[in-house]
């Protein structure tokens, strides 16, 4: 089920309220036992057989987390790694070593709720969360319907205390609702429509066409704002629902294009991911406190490779991961970037986001190769085509509101005029259900991940 779908925004989402904030029965326990069940017919809608793959994982990282130690640790991340390499890796690796490809699919949000899982058993381990003795709320934690299939990243120990003692209110399902509408807009009004520019030039590159390079850069720019739209529009809206029943989830985009540095751009760009790669293995590896150069260059090269393969079972990932180490690697031995002036620096990060975002949207190496050549003028296309002018005009506005919005305007605004807060979500909510009865399905990216 997916949250801009009119299955979930006219039924699903109007009955789970109504039956939560039911008048006769507001006890805590029917609140999270009833939000559990829904949770599950929600991830069950897309995932009928999973979701019991799913519930017997829990459960088993239930039991092992009661009498925690580092026998039952290590068995716990076994297990986790374990099935998330069979269901996302599996394919991948048989293809490359070349046995028979087994055709297995890939489960909606393995990779979300199994680093949910893994960062659960080690902060008990380490004892910073106590472990959950009722398996229904450690169950809940896992599948809660807002964050299961695309993050963000919730860590156990941030809400702990909100499984059985959250107090909901009104002021809080109001911004709640108000988070998720803005959400529901990033989506459907941006991120859809530009999707239109970028999967145009990404497939033209892909079936022999020729393109130009001002169509290639428009493309990728194009993608550039519909990734960050798409995965910042869906966590606005898994905040915006968690705050609707009481849960406060942390932040996992902070602007991250008014960057000045790589290294900025990842403390700003999705941020549950970043602060768990630092904290479950950057820092146990040693960090950046080892004795030398070396060491500290290994340990980046292993958490950046380790989060190209997280995002997918493909060279391209892998080549985008190691191509964020090789700048990051730069930035802090040698590029003395802090020293840039900021407008030259904000430059030069977004030109090494885009670009790389190639690799990442690119179906294989050699169509990003082939999408590199035509952006920087190798070949025999015109520099601008038909096709640049066509999809600048039908979606200027959309990429006008799109490169305003990567910045802080909008809390500019809400600071200025509050009292218009409430007039803009109706008119958003109603252009984006205009969208939705216009049709035209377009999943979320890390729904892939």
């Amino acid at each position: 089920m997916v949250f801009s779908s009119s299955i979930f925004l006219l039924l699903f989402l109007p009955m789970v309220i109504a039956i939560y904030y039911n008048p006769v029965v507001k006890a805590r326990a029917f609140r999270n036992v009833f939000l559990l069940l829904a949770s599950l017919l929600f991830y069950a809608w897309g995932e009928p057989v999973y979701v019991f793959i799913m519930l017997a994982t829990i459960a088993v990282n239930w039991a092992l987390a009661l009498k925690i130690n580092k026998t039952k640790l290590i068995m716990a991340i076994i297990l986790d790694i374990g099935l998330l390499f069979v269901y996302k890796y599996a394919n991948f690796a048989a293809a490359n070593l070349g046995f028979p490809v087994p055709g297995i699919a890939l489960p909606i949000g393995i990779s979300f709720f199994t680093f949910q899982m893994i960062s659960y058993m080690v902060d008990v381990y380490r004892g910073k969360a106590r472990a959950q003795k009722n398996f229904l709320s450690c169950a809940l934690y896992i599948s809660l319907f807002p964050q299961l299939i695309a993050g963000p990243i919730i860590r156990y120990a941030d809400i702990e205390e909100q499984l059985n003692n959250r107090k909901e209110n009104w002021d809080d399902f109001c911004e709640g609702l108000k988070r998720f509408v803005v959400g529901l807009g990033k989506k459907l009004l941006i991120a859809n429509n530009c999707a239109l520019a970028a999967d145009a030039a990404f497939d033209h590159i892909k079936q022999g066409g020729e393109i130009g390079a001002a169509f290639a850069w428009l493309g990728v720019i194009a993608y550039t704002l519909q990734i960050f739209f798409d995965f910042s529009g869906y966590s606005d809206m898994a905040i915006g629902l968690g705050r609707m029943f009481g849960f406060k989830f942390l932040e996992n985009f902070n602007y991250p294009y008014i960057s000045a540095s790589i290294t900025e751009f990842w403390r700003r760009w999705h941020i549950s991911l970043g602060s768990w790669f630092r904290d479950y293995v950057y820092i146990p590896l040693g960090g950046s406190r080892v004795n030398t150069k070396s060491r500290l260059f290994m340990n980046l090269l292993i958490v950046w490779l380790l989060t190209g393969i997280w995002h997918g079972a493909n060279w391209t990932f892998i080549a985008w991961g190691l191509g964020y180490f090789v700048f990051l690697a730069s930035e802090k031995f040698f590029l003395p970037i802090s020293k840039c002036p900021k407008p030259l620096a904000h430059v030069y990060t977004m030109l090494i986001v885009i670009c790389l975002f190639v690799i990442f949207r690119a179906n294989s190496l050699g169509d990003a190769a082939n999408y590199y050549a035509v952006m920087f003028g190798f070949g025999n296309s015109p520099f601008i085509t038909e096709d640049f002018w066509f999809y600048l005009g039908s979606l200027k506005l959309y990429f006008f509101f799109g490169i305003l919005f990567c910045f802080p305007v909008v809390k500019r605004i809400e600071v200025l005029f509050p009292s218009l807060s409430f007039a803009v979500c109706i008119i958003l909510f109603t252009l984006c259900f205009a969208s939705i009865v216009k049709g035209g399905y377009n999943p979320f990216i890390y729904f892939n991940f």
